[in-house]
């Protein structure tokens, strides 16, 4: 797994929020998509991520991703093969997707909703992500789901948007493993 962190822009990191490393081999996005009814779960290999961060200070906080979509690996060489093309991803158009925060709301007892943009293929959709944070010391974990629409980004044109065959619903999990947070 090939998995490249960056810091926020110096100006972002003058604010009163930290910066957080992601801790590569404890962390990883999936998504879970069903084929004929059956739950079939995948991962992306390759994304980057910018974690700006402070408990005490959720709302001054900013997350964003970039996905490499060509990562996305289902363990199934037919099916990974398949992906990359444009009725899926279009990865030779669209190589990444990307998620932009644009609040953090705490809910109390670790729990955040972290709203923003998710972009995929071009297609721009608002999401509301909701987050569990648990922490010892300066390490933590992030985890949560939420589900998308595939068909809201194209994702599975022609032939492929009939959803008896696959889902339209996709449930995208996951977990980071965070160092560098703030006492809460």
């Amino acid at each position: 797994m090939k998995l490249t962190i960056t810091a926020l822009a110096a100006a972002a990191l003058a604010g009163p929020a930290l910066a957080q490393q992601v801790l590569p081999a404890q962390s990883e996005i999936a998504f879970v998509s069903r084929q004929m009814g059956v739950p079939v779960e995948g991962k992306f290999g390759q994304w980057t991520a910018q974690i700006s961060f402070d408990p005490k200070r959720p709302t001054a906080g900013k997350v964003g991703f970039t996905i490499q979509t060509g990562s996305a690996r289902f363990g199934s060489p037919e099916t990974d093969a398949e992906v990359p093309k444009a009725p899926w991803f279009n990865v030779a158009r669209f190589p990444t997707a990307s998620f932009t925060s644009s609040s953090i709301k705490p809910l109390g007892g670790g729990r955040f909703e972290v709203a923003g943009t998710l972009s995929i293929k071009g297609n721009n959709q608002p999401v509301v992500v909701p987050v569990t944070l648990t922490q010892s010391g300066a390490n933590g974990t992030a985890t949560g789901s939420f589900s998308v629409k595939r068909l809201d980004f194209k994702i599975g044109e022609g032939e492929w948007a009939d959803t008896s065959m696959v889902a339209n619903d996709v449930t995208v999990k996951f977990k980071l493993a965070l160092s560098g947070l703030a006492p809460q």
